[in-house]
């Protein structure tokens, strides 16, 4: 089996099995994104362990879990959140005392923002799986669009000393088709507040494509190619995700900021 062959059956099965669960939504989505924050963490600390960072990779992990596990169990955006956050400032401190860099603390806020953000933006309403799709379909446009546009024009690079391959006439296409396929999925749902979506969807966009680049400097930095090696034919779970998580934690504060943190997507997203 050819790798595009291996890739294009993971992409399916994939879409399908993530489709199935946010649809669902409840504990099988927090569950979904709980095991989404603990891989993207194990990926990181693969990426950045260096000899005598084991331990401390280890109290972080576990002081994950115990934030994973109360967004699993459903606690309030609120708990959640504090807990995340005194985790991760204990992990540094520990780090700190025990002379190790930072990496696993900040591995640990990053996983656990993406998680909590996800699981909140679904919540269990409609408005709530309206917010997930939309996120999708952004994210997702603006992975492809960018991709084949900076294939067809090319001309200058984005991010050089990051991302070779990112062009700025592929940055633009991206943005282009996630906004288009945002306003097509609020059009079809019957959302009213078009304008602002639009507004919405483009900053998503920019956030994926920024939350891309982000990865792609923790790789470089680390010198690696992939984030892991889970996805057959894709890498890593942070190299399918990295800009969907930039993206979700955007969309959750900007429904925080107009609603609230335990149900961020009745603030753009209530029919």
């Amino acid at each position: 089996m050819s790798n595009l062959q291996l890739r294009v059956i993971s992409s399916i099965v994939l879409i399908v099995a993530v489709l199935s669960v946010t649809w669902f939504g409840g504990a099988a989505f927090r569950i979904l994104c709980a095991a989404i924050a603990g891989a993207m963490f194990y990926e990181w600390c693969a990426m950045s362990r260096k000899p005598g960072s084991a331990r401390h990779q280890w109290v972080a992990a576990a002081l994950l879990a115990v934030v994973l596990l109360a967004l699993v169990l459903g606690y309030s955006a609120a708990s959640v959140l504090v807990l995340l956050v005194l985790s991760a400032l204990a992990s540094l401190l520990g780090g700190r005392i025990g002379g190790q860099e930072f990496w696993a603390s900040a591995g640990l806020a990053y996983a656990g923002l993406s998680g909590l953000s996800l699981a909140f933006l679904r919540d269990g309403d409609q408005a709530g799986l309206l917010a997930i799709l939309f996120l999708f379909a952004v994210v997702w446009a603006t992975d492809s669009c960018a991709y084949f546009v900076g294939r067809s024009l090319g001309g200058p690079k984005l991010a050089p000393s990051i991302s070779p391959g990112k062009t700025q006439s592929g940055a633009l296409g991206g943005a282009l088709g996630g906004v288009l396929a945002g306003m097509a999925l609020a059009a079809f749902a019957g959302l009213g507040n078009l304008p602002m979506l639009a507004v919405v969807a483009f900053l998503l966009s920019v956030v994926s494509q920024i939350g891309d680049l982000f990865e792609s400097w923790v790789k470089r930095r680390h010198g690696v190619k992939d984030s892991g090696n889970l996805i057959p034919g894709h890498g890593g779970v942070m190299d399918r995700v990295d800009g969907l998580v930039a993206a979700a934690f955007a969309l959750y504060a900007i429904g925080g900021l107009l609603g609230s943190a335990d149900k961020p997507a009745q603030a753009l997203f209530a029919i």
